[in-house]
């Protein structure tokens, strides 16, 4: 039941970092538009970005989730059992470890970054709604790290 509500979660991220992708995509083109008739948008550097930025991190935990990302299965698969999954409880330790890692730096920065009240060039956006995205999408990524391992272990155990 818990399990299905933090899959959720995840899927409603994931769905915000699309929209976001999106959202640059519309700015993007709304002002190549724009500019045909004289009507450029103002700052579109700054909202791309940001549009860019939180569909990346928001996606991440659903890539974990869900294994997404490269991998060589089909030396795991060939593998009995036991062994397969000690290498994928390590490879979820060694994510788990390198995004906590991760995100451990980036509330660092996040800190250094925000301390000076910086704001992007053109609109004037405070950094730390840049920053944002990210730090939701590393916590976000280390359930998604666990969650990812939690469903392999059923399935290898279930055979």
């Amino acid at each position: 039941m818990m399990l299905t509500a933090i899959k959720r979660i995840l899927g409603v991220l994931a769905t915000l970092g699309v929209l976001a992708y999106a959202g640059a995509a519309l700015v993007t083109v709304a002002d190549i538009l724009g500019r045909t008739i004289g009507l450029p948008i103002d700052g579109v550097v700054d909202l791309v970005q940001l549009f860019v930025m939180t569909g990346a991190w928001l996606v991440m935990p659903y890539a974990f989730m869900v294994g997404a990302h490269v991998g060589v299965d089909f030396v795991l698969d060939a593998l009995p059992r036991a062994p397969a999954l000690l290498f994928h409880g390590f490879a979820a330790l060694v994510a788990f470890v390198l995004v906590a890692l991760m995100l451990w730096q980036g509330i660092e920065t996040f800190k250094v970054r925000t301390m000076f009240g910086d704001k992007s060039q053109q609109l004037g956006i405070p950094i730390a709604w840049y920053w944002y995205p990210l730090l939701v999408g590393l916590a976000a990524s280390l359930v998604g790290v666990l969650v990812a391992f939690a469903d392999t272990y059923r399935q290898r155990r279930d055979g």
